[in-house]
């Protein structure tokens, strides 16, 4: 038995979401399946991050145990060619026995886009939350600051989340502004259950003068979902990366 780490990337457009569900194309499961026809029985894909229906990854990390001889190199070359061209292998690595993508993560970076132009861009429509108004990004840039830091995010996290507990670190929180583009990028030791977009629907309500940007720091202080802003688009959101050290 060998343990391997796979890096994938992959469009969440069409998909249910990384988790196989009964219905509905996921990520694990096209994985699992590809991955079958090579083990010659079922295996178990287990993801870093269990990223929602539409929404994208450019760096996910799974890990998963097999018997097969096939060397990495070739199981990359071979996923890709049963895999949908929505869903690519980065790359597989011969991994220690007892690594597990999720548990063994320490940090995980995401990234949400907002197009704030009059016009959304047909190209990249199915990758941005299209507001046709301008922001005050000066107010959402000090409200997203207030995140960093060890912090209560039951304000951001909705029902049916697994973890029992709301207390998560976040290492980095910054928003850029490129030509009408927004650019939110988050970091930290896990998330809860829709945070990010959670978060950033709060931030957008700052954002549009809905509330103010030390209302985001109120937020941690024990405030429960229904006090925050409204959950963003999940087309909007992207897992960066995931870090193991």
């Amino acid at each position: 038995m060998r343990t391997l780490k796979l890096t994938i990337a992959y469009d969440g457009t069409r998909f249910v979401g990384w988790q196989r569900q009964a219905e509905g194309e996921s990520i694990q499961g096209l994985l699992e399946d590809a991955l079958a026809h090579f083990e010659g029985g079922r295996v178990t894909v287990h993801g870093a991050g269990r990223t929602d229906a539409g929404v994208h990854a450019l760096g996910q990390t799974a890990s998963v145990q097999l018997t097969c001889g096939h060397t990495a190199e070739t199981l990359s070359r071979a996923l890709n060619a049963h895999l949908p061209e929505e869903v690519r292998v980065l790359s597989v690595e011969e991994a220690a026995p007892d690594f597990h993508a999720r548990f063994n993560a320490r940090s995980k970076t995401y990234r949400y886009q907002i197009r704030t132009t009059p016009i959304a861009d047909p190209f990249t429509r199915a990758y941005e939350w299209h507001i046709p108004e301008a922001l005050d990004i000066a107010a959402m840039r000090q409200g997203a600051q207030a995140l960093v830091g060890t912090h209560d995010f039951a304000a951001f996290r909705s029902a049916g989340g697994e973890t029992a507990g709301t207390v998560r670190t976040v290492t980095r929180s910054e928003l850029s502004d490129r030509s009408g583009l927004l650019t939110y990028e988050i970091a930290g030791d896990g998330f809860l259950r829709h945070m990010v977009r959670a978060l950033v629907g709060t931030l957008v309500e700052v954002g549009r003068g809905w509330r103010a940007p030390d209302n985001i720091g109120a937020l941690l202080q024990g405030a429960t979902r229904d006090h925050a802003g409204r959950t963003a688009p999940p087309h909007g959101l992207f897992l960066v990366r995931v870090d193991y050290h």
